[in-house]
């Protein structure tokens, strides 16, 4: 990825364009620090980098994914939303796209924003004819419940979340019940992210819903399995999204799209800031390290950032111009 985004960089001139800078080709810059742990670091790498590689004088707003978008799209601030789901406003995006008031650029994250049902590495190792959701349920010995080890289980998303539904209507679908399997409620995030550990703790094996990039999976390393189909979205969005579907197939999660989007104005006042803007991506295994450092280290967003910056200068320097990346070192 590193060598793609350079020749890329390369091949298109950005780090021609992306020559020194004055302040006043930046100017001041709104970026929205979503309340989710990778939104939140990305906004602060984005803020670092344009305040010390680029001069602008950065704001951070608060955000979430709909408010942040109504406010883009009605008021044109912030400026910036680094990490945006779009999937949920991919209509009224379109729209706003068209219609000039705002711009998508690059995917933030390379990946996508990725759900599945997932088992630890080293299961999947000690067992590699384990490649598919369905080569798991043959093996219930595998993936023992918690409270009654003569079956096995499927852990499921957090109550109230949409995935408790789709999760809910897979194992429904996969007849995951008949093959000897519980469908455990983890209760909340944390019960979640407990099971997960307590499974690398224990050794033992561990397979259910998770979503990258998390703290969690770049913690502890976990394989996602395949549903042996392709996504079908119609059926998707008529049934297995939907809570007691009578009669749900099995579907594969989608990948979920996550682009940095800015107003217009931002766009035209910039400057060479843009470029950085237009090409910066990261994927989830380095996301997901950054935010197990977090999580480890009971660090803020802009904390995170730094660990980012100074770790991974193989990744970032690609996405500016040397001088800029000798600036943003210089004041880490």
């Amino acid at each position: 990825m590193k060598k793609l985004l350079a020749s890329t960089l390369f091949a298109t001139g950005v780090f021609a364009l992306a020559g020194s800078v004055q302040a006043a080709d930046c100017g001041d810059v709104s970026i929205a620090e979503m309340n989710w742990a990778s939104a939140g670091v990305a906004a602060y790498v984005d803020k670092i980098i344009l305040e010390s590689g680029y001069g602008c004088k950065v704001t951070m707003v608060t955000g979430d994914t709909m408010p942040t978008f109504a406010s883009m799209n009605e008021k044109g601030e912030p400026d910036l939303a680094p990490e945006l789901w779009v999937n949920s406003v991919r209509v009224p995006l379109d729209a706003a796209i068209a219609e000039g008031r705002l711009i998508q650029l690059a995917p933030l994250l390379s990946d996508g924003g990725v759900e599945g049902w997932w088992i630890p590495k080293f299961l999947a190792d000690a067992h590699p004819d384990i490649k598919t959701v369905q080569d798991a349920l043959k093996h219930p010995e595998l993936f023992p419940a918690p409270e009654d080890p003569s079956k096995g289980a499927v852990h499921n998303c957090p109550s109230g979340w949409n995935c408790q539904i789709s999760t809910a209507n897979l194992y429904k679908a996969l007849g995951a019940k008949d093959k000897g399997f519980e469908l455990i409620d983890t209760g909340s995030a944390a019960g979640l992210d407990g099971s997960i550990a307590n499974a690398f703790e224990k050794k033992t094996g561990w397979i259910g819903y998770y979503w990258a990039p998390t703290a969690i999976l770049g913690k502890y390393e976990m394989v996602k399995l395949s549903f042996g189909v392709e996504h079908d979205k119609a059926n998707w969005d008529a049934c297995t999204a939907v809570a007691d579907c009578p009669d749900p197939k099995v579907n594969s999660y989608p990948v979920s799209d996550v682009y940095s989007v800015v107003t217009k104005r931002f766009s035209e006042n910039a400057g060479v800031a843009m470029d950085y803007v237009k090409v910066r991506k990261w994927d989830n295994q380095t996301v997901g390290k950054v935010l197990a450092w977090m999580d480890e280290n009971q660090g803020t967003n802009e904390d995170a950032a730094k660990y980012f910056l100074e770790t991974f200068p193989d990744m970032w320097t690609t996405w500016v111009a040397p001088d800029v990346a000798e600036k943003v070192k210089a004041d880490l």
